[in-house]
């Protein structure tokens, strides 16, 4: 049975050790096996087989988080979009868009939300007027830039 909410199959049950190493990873997720295993009472090689299993099960990603501004990317914005027709192939149309990088389909005022980063506001004119507003199904679109952002959290799910 799919995920409502991501498309993946049933998530399996996480013990608490799963959770330990989760919040583990959220903190440092270049924590070698030899560090990670002693701290939630497991071998380094019985921690990397759990890893292991919570990646391929899609419960985890480990990645690098990169910090948009300091990359150059000077405007982030969420563009929240109004749509006619089939919204499952809208929200695909928009996932091509490269400078989008989070696209919703939600339920509300709009049918979809998206994330995007960008260079300036040309950029951003650019991208909502010639690739987002174009799309067959878009009837309209309300920006609001990011003027601050307070907190960004990719811990949870784990207390």
């Amino acid at each position: 049975m799919a995920d409502a909410l991501t498309g993946a199959g049933a998530t399996p049950a996480l013990d608490d050790i799963d959770k330990a190493l989760i919040r583990l990873l959220q903190t440092d997720g270049r924590m070698p096996y030899s560090k990670l295993g002693p701290a939630v009472g497991l071998s380094s090689a019985a921690a990397r087989q759990r890893v292991q299993r919570l990646m391929e099960s899609g419960v985890i990603e480990i990645v690098a988080v990169s910090q948009p501004l300091k990359l150059g990317f000077h405007i982030q914005a969420m563009v929240g979009i109004r749509a006619d027709g089939d919204i499952r192939a809208l929200a695909a149309a928009l996932a091509e868009v490269e400078q989008l990088v989070y696209v919703v389909v939600s339920s509300g005022h709009y049918d979809l939300i998206v994330e995007l980063v960008c260079t300036d506001a040309r950029e951003l004119l650019a991208i909502v007027n010639d690739r987002i507003r174009t799309l067959p199904g878009v009837t309209s679109t309300e920006t609001y830039n990011y003027l601050y952002i307070e907190k960004v959290k990719y811990a949870w799910g784990t207390a």
